[in-house]
């Protein structure tokens, strides 16, 4: 599932290639209302290949240990994480910008593995969001201001979302 979802980000950025980055108008700019209606696509376009490889690896790898939760979890959890990325960069991102990426997403489940052990107090599911954070901890620096380009907004609000998404989604207990 994950392999379709990352196929269908390469084929919508050779159609925008194709037609000289006529999606790139689906990205978001912020606090324009008519702007809300892309904050769902803007999630699934990228600015160029160098952008989309960016993102390809850490999608693919984070989105397959959570879709291991079950597929109706899975897209319940990138359909908040997606809501609360956009929006958050609809509402504080720089006026006149324009953000589009999957790396909103790629926080997201970062944000949602680290915390979803603990939350629903599963070993093995703390055991993957400590060896997550082992492995991609270095991205959170991504959700801080600074490397001009890069919408530490959609990172930043991504890791809340996820966040927001293990809470909202917790397992209950075992009795």
């Amino acid at each position: 599932m994950v392999g379709g979802w990352v196929a269908l980000l390469w084929l919508l950025e050779i159609i925008d290639t194709v037609t000289d980055h006529a999606l790139d108008t689906y990205g978001i700019t912020p606090r324009q209302v008519g702007e809300l209606r892309d904050v769902v696509p803007a999630a699934f376009l990228h600015f160029g290949f160098d952008h989309l490889v960016a993102n390809t690896l850490p999608l693919m790898v984070l989105g397959f240990l959570a879709a291991l939760s079950g597929v109706r979890r899975f897209l319940s959890v990138v359909a908040v994480i997606i809501l609360v990325s956009g929006l958050g960069v609809w509402l504080v991102a720089p006026a006149n910008s324009l953000t589009a990426g999957a790396s909103g997403v790629v926080f997201g489940l970062f944000g949602y593995l680290v915390v979803r052990g603990f939350v629903d107090r599963r070993v093995g599911d703390v055991l993957v969001g400590l060896l997550v954070g082992a492995v991609y901890g270095s991205i959170l620096w991504g959700a801080l201001p600074g490397e001009t380009g890069v919408s530490w907004q959609a990172h930043l609000f991504g890791l809340i979302g996820g966040v927001v998404a293990a809470l909202a989604f917790r397992r209950p207990r075992a009795a």
